[in-house]
């Protein structure tokens, strides 16, 4: 086969280039799985070249392939990723519970109906579509911050995480019905008018936990959840 240059390249060199430009262009982000068949169809092409593309891209660290599940885009810079999940629960949990009791009914139902419709992805599950209501789940609650420093810092660090936050619940999808229920209860303390503390250290332990499964499941041999200060 040629390129558009009029370069001829095999048909796995041709895969492995069209998997790495979408890689590369968050096309295909972190977590993504990598259907071999769905590429080869798309390329025109039988799986074995598609394979062997999959292997180049597996041995450069691109590609994660795990037994019963299949190929993935690995997660990009673990560490980085680690931080900042560190840093958003403090900062998010702070954000909160400083914005709890300018919350009012109105705010609290939207909130429910935004958990309701992440209920409602769980049967047929789409981990982009879910981390999106999931942020616009947290944003409902912490907006009414009344500190726009920490506001700017809670903001910051979500656009950080960026698409390593799409891929999160694709690597730990159980953690999504666990998360919805966590949701509930945050709105429940809320609604109550808990201590601030209470509400703070329960958001924030809520955030902490979705890095914890993260961490077991991609590093079961480290203890690195967070400290339940």
């Amino acid at each position: 086969m040629t390129s558009d240059t009029g370069t001829t390249f095999s048909k796995s060199q041709l895969a492995y280039r069209w998997i790495k430009e979408r890689i590369a262009n968050q096309e295909y982000t972190p977590g993504y799985r990598l259907v071999l068949g769905s590429i080869a169809g798309e390329l025109d092409m039988s799986v074995v070249p598609v394979r062997e593309a999959i292997r180049q891209l597996e041995a450069e660290g691109l590609v994660t392939f795990e037994r019963n599940v299949g190929a993935r885009v690995s997660m990009v810079d673990d560490s980085a990723y680690r931080f900042s999940m560190q840093a958003l629960s403090i900062l998010e949990g702070t954000a909160t519970a400083l914005a709890a009791r300018r919350l009012t009914p109105d705010d609290l139902r939207a909130a429910r109906r935004i958990n309701e419709l992440m209920i409602e992805t769980l049967e047929h599950f789409d981990p982009r579509a879910f981390t999106a209501l999931n942020h616009e789940f947290h944003s409902t609650l912490y907006a009414k911050c009344a500190n726009p420093r920490l506001l700017d810092l809670v903001n910051g660090e979500w656009g950080r995480l960026g698409h390593l936050r799409d891929s999160t619940f694709s690597f730990v999808p159980g953690r999504a019905a666990e998360s919805v229920r966590e949701h509930e209860n945050i709105v429940q303390l809320i609604e109550v008018g808990a201590p601030l503390g209470e509400i703070e250290k329960v958001a924030r332990r809520h955030r902490s936990a979705t890095l914890d499964a993260y961490l077991i499941h991609e590093h079961p041999d480290e203890s690195l959840g967070l400290p339940a200060f």
